[in-house]
Parts: structure tokens; sequence; C-alpha cells
């Protein structure tokens, strides 16, 4: 009996335990469950907090009374940057320094620094990027170990991941973990390149590498990017652009489609783009006339949206890229004429440099423009350095327009001693800005109240440049002139101590009835000079005819010394003999050719 009463105590301690077992398991579920919601809650309530969070000093106040999960830190570093980024630059100085300052601040990075094995690849990208961002020292133990991390993580980042990294790379200096991972990541990019789908990813990885790619990766690139064209939109046009000029890579095929997509919707492009790419093609030497005019188009069509520093942004990129963007500078001279008195100084200096180098003629308003500018310019002067006053009244000159209050002041004992006191790097383009001055003063002869001349002491030694003779040119100039024409040639002539001529055709002129031999005449009188001038494609303003201010002036003086100047551009020389003295003959003596029918 005793036996059966023990069995029977076993089978009900069994059921019991059995049970409590499943009560335990069901109370285990249900505990889970709530943990898994109560989490999601917190989650969901962490986020509707720090969206109230304006400052990183807000978030760093949230987190002191909520710490942040391993979860969380990636959140809240990124929601810090986040703030600042709508912050004007002064306001986000304040916010750094209260952030650096504040002790929840090292406590967060501790977090960042523990949790990184906890974290999803994604995160920890984020939260490196936010930190670099927040200007944290590159070399601070945090961003360190979060680099390492990297290193150890990379293979098995994927595009997304693989792509913040690379931002966050793009705005970090050099350091032993960066720059292994840099190389790590180039490796990586190069392997992985068949399978980016990615047309932005692509582009950002292509940042990274930069300058620094070899050139067999550069092309693998270009022939990636180009088999993804048909996925390019707008902004990855633009953006494309910018690419290969932070990777100093030249792809005209490629920048060659992303100007058609630029041309054809260029009216929904804001100014900061338009702004990007245009230079962009000017580190890139990369101009193609039908972007470059649409874009000149465009700006002018739409001048009533653009404030005065927009335009005279965009006239000084044009500049750079030696194109004389027509549309653009007519309604700009509008707008000046309309109201010159809305130009700052600077904007004055800069218009005068854009208008000059591109010796673009305003025909009929071309007086009304530079009374406007002069007198505007004539304002400031007084609070002008006299480096500014030089540059101004350079411009000017070679423009042909010469206000007197401009040019008295230049001359004028205090301005010149304080030019005396300038840079030797900078003395030699002073001395030739006065050269040009002295120059115009003496040849152009402009009406002013009280003869002025440029002191010798500012004008250095002239140095009119290589004065070889160019043996090609040399060659062919004799072909032209052949024997017994009567014309005879000098080579490499100075004149004026700074203008270099290639070479001097002249024929004495035969003196007319009724002269007197005593009376003497000048030689540009009794010679027809032909002046003959190499120039390079830089010296004219891009696919035109148009020379730039220097070469412009040049001309203008040669002519009124009694010179006839031709222009030879520097590649005609890889002709043929024979064709270069087609052409030559042909400039030099275009009414034999056009008397000539066996020339036709």
């Amino acid at each position: 009996m005793s036996i059966r009463v023990t069995e029977e105590v076993m089978r009900r301690t069994l059921r019991f335990c059995s049970g409590r077992s499943l009560w335990q398991q069901r109370g285990l579920q249900i505990m889970t469950s709530s943990t898994e919601a109560l989490s999601e809650q917190k989650r969901i309530s962490v986020q509707d907090q720090l969206g109230g969070c304006s400052s990183p000093t807000d978030v760093l106040d949230f987190i002191t009374h909520c710490p942040a999960t391993n979860q969380q830190v990636s959140t809240c570093l990124t929601h810090m940057w986040a703030t600042t980024k709508k912050m004007s630059e002064e306001q986000r100085r304040c916010e750094l320094q209260l952030m650096f300052e504040h002790p929840g601040f090292d406590k967060l990075l501790q977090k960042a620094m523990t949790s990184v094995g906890h974290m999803r690849s994604e995160d920890l990208m984020y939260s490196l990027l936010a930190i670099v961002k927040l200007g944290v020292p590159q070399r601070s133990r945090v961003v360190q170990t979060l680099l390492r991390t990297c290193q150890e993580n990379l293979n098995d980042f994927n595009e997304k991941c693989l792509s913040i990294l690379a931002t966050c790379l793009e705005y970090m200096g050099s350091s032993p973990n960066a720059d292994v991972l840099r190389k790590s990541m180039s490796l990586v990019v190069d392997s992985r390149l068949p399978s980016i789908k990615n047309v932005m990813a692509l582009q950002t990885m292509m940042r990274l590498l930069g300058k620094d790619a070899s050139r067999d990766l550069k092309r693998k690139l270009e022939r990636k990017a180009l088999s993804m064209t048909n996925q390019f939109t707008l902004p990855n046009s633009q953006y494309m652009i910018s690419t290969m000029a932070t990777m100093g890579f030249y792809s005209k095929p490629l920048l060659d489609i992303c100007s058609k997509k630029i041309i054809e919707n260029i009216h929904g492009i804001p100014f900061t783009r338009i702004f990007s790419v245009l230079r962009s093609c000017k580190e890139l030497h990369y101009r193609d006339v039908g972007l470059l005019t649409g874009i000149s188009d465009h700006i002018a069509s739409m001048m009533d949206i653009w404030n005065n520093k927009q335009a005279i942004l965009f006239l000084s990129v044009f500049e750079d890229l030696a194109f004389c963007p027509t549309a653009l500078m007519e309604a700009f001279a509008e707008r000046v004429m309309a109201n010159p008195d809305a130009l700052t100084l600077r904007d004055v200096l800069l218009v005068l440099k854009a208008y000059s180098s591109l010796n673009h003629d305003l025909h009929d308003h071309r007086q009304q423009f530079l009374d406007s500018l002069s007198r505007v310019l004539e304002s400031y002067l007084s609070k002008m350095s006299g480096s500014d006053v030089l540059k101004a009244v350079y411009s000017l000159c070679l423009l042909g327009h010469f206000p007197s209050a401009p040019l008295e002041h230049l001359l004028q004992s205090s301005t010149l001693e304080q030019l005396s006191t300038t840079e030797p790097m900078f003395l030699r383009s002073q001395e030739r800005r006065f050269q040009t001055v002295d120059l115009c003063l003496r040849l152009d002869r402009p009406p002013l109240p009280r003869p002025l001349t440029v002191p010798p002491s500012v004008l250095g030694e002239p140095t009119p440049g290589d004065l070889s003779v160019n043996p090609g040119l040399s060659q062919a100039l004799q072909a032209v002139l052949g024997d017994g024409t009567g014309w005879t040639l000098r080579e490499t002539v100075v004149v004026e101590n700074l203008y270099l001529i290639d070479g001097v055709i002249t024929k004495t002129l035969p003196v007319t009835e009724g002269s007197s031999p005593a009376e003497e005449s000048s030689p540009a009188e009794s010679s027809q000079r032909i002046a003959v001038i190499c120039t390079r494609n830089s010296a004219f303003c891009y696919d035109t005819s148009r020379p730039r201010g220097p070469l412009a002036v040049k001309i203008r003086h040669l002519k009124i010394l009694g010179y006839t100047p031709v222009l030879i551009l520097e590649q005609k020389q890889s002709m043929s003999e024979e064709e270069r003295v087609q052409v030559l003959r042909r400039l030099i003596f275009p009414e034999t050719q056009a008397s000539d029918p066996q020339m036709d």
C-alpha cells in the first residue's frame, strides 16, 4: 500500500510540475511579448522626443534623463548633426561649442565606442559620419575606433554602407586608419564594380577614390558610368560632372551625355547647381558651346530672379572659361545702367575685370555702361587700396575708357607709395599693368583735364617675352614674300618695349607728286607695315575670333602705330609647309587672293 501511495504522489507531483511548467512558459511568452512591445513603444517614444530637439545640446539633455541604448546611439548622433544643418554659420559655431562643453557628450561618445560591436553596419556608418560632421577630432579615440571597426567589417558592407563610408572618408584628412580604409575601399570597389546598381552610390565611390585612383580603375569607372547613362536623372548628370572634376578625370563621352541632359532641363536647375557645373567645367577644361550658350541664355532670360552677386559670379566663372556669354553680358549691362548705385566695390571690380577680359562690345550702350561703372568707381576711390585702384584702371584702359578721377588717384604720390611695398611675387603683374596704363596714356592720348604720366620707377624692366625666332613661321613668311616683290621681312620685333611682333613685313610707298624731298614723313606714312603675330587659342574668346583684353589692346596700339596686324594661330604651325604658306598668303595679302582666279 505504501508503494501505491508513493506512486500516486509521484503522478500528482508530475502533473503539478507539468502544469506549472506550461504556466511558466505562457508567462514567459507574455513577458517577452510585453518587453518587445515596450521596446518598440520606447523606440517610437525616443523618435518622437528627438523630433522636438532642435540643437545638439537638446539631444544631450534628453539622453541625460533617458540614457540611449546601443541601438539608439546612432539615431541620437545623426539627429544632432541634422539639427546643425539648418543653422547659420555663426549659430552652428556657438551650438557646437556648447555641445563639446556638455558633460553628456563625452558619455555619448564613450557609449558609441563600447556599442560598436552591437551596431548594425548601417548604424555604424551613420555614427561615424555624424561624429566627423560634428567636428570631433579625426585622430580622437572614438573616430579611430570606429574606423578600425569599419576595416574589420568592410567585406560585409552592402552598397549603401560603402556609399556612406565613401561620403565620410571624403571629408576626412589623412591618418593611418583612414588611409588604410581608403586603399581597402579601392580594392572593394574594383571587385564589386560589376554589381553596383545605383548611380548615386557609384558617384560617391568615384569621389572617394578621387585623383589617387589608378588610370585603369578610372577607365573601369568610366565604362560602368557609361553603361548606366539610361538611368541618369538630371541631378545625376549635374553631380557626375562635379564628380569627374573631383577625380581629375576627363571623359568627353560622359561629359557630353551629361551636358545634353542639363541643356534639355536647364529651366529646372537652381543657382548653386548651375554654378557648380560651370566651376567643374573650368576644372576639367571642358567647354561645350551648346552647354555654355544654353546656360548664358537661361540666366539672361531669368535675370529678374538673380541678384547682383549671383549674376557676377556667373560672369566671373564664364571669364575663367574664356567664354563670352553674350546674352548674359547684354542683360547685366542693362541692369547696371538702370541702377549702377546698387553695385558694391567688389561688384565693380569683378564686372570691370570680366568685361575687359572678354572684350565684349556693347555697341550703342558701350559709353553709357562704362560711364555708369566709372561713376560708381569714383564714389569708392577713397576706400580702395592701391592695388584695387590699379586693377580697376587697368581694366578701363583695356576697354579704351579713361575717366580722369581714377587715373589721377592712381598716379598720386600716396597711392604710388603704397604700391611700392608690393610683395615680390606680385610685383611683375603690377609692373605689367602699369606698362599697359603708360602705353594707353601715350598712344591713345585720352582728353584729360591735365596731362598724366606714369613714373618710370613703377614700370620695371620691359620683358616682352620669348625673343627667339619661330623657324616654321620664318620659313613660311619668306616663301610668301618670294623674290623681287618689294617687300622686306624683319623678325622678332619689339615695339614700345612691350609688344612682341613675330614678323614685320614692310613695303616702302612711292613718293607722291608734288611732295618735297626735304619733307620728312613718319615710317607709318612712308611705308606699308604688316605685323604678323603668332597667338595662342587662349588669347581669343572660346570658339570665336574675338581677341581677349590684352591682345585687343595690343592690336589697337599697333594700329595707332601704323601697323596692320595679322593674327596667326599657333595650331596652324602643325600644318604642312605648303598649307602654311597658303594660309599665310591669304591672311597677309587678301586682296591678291581675291584678284587671282587661280586661287579659287
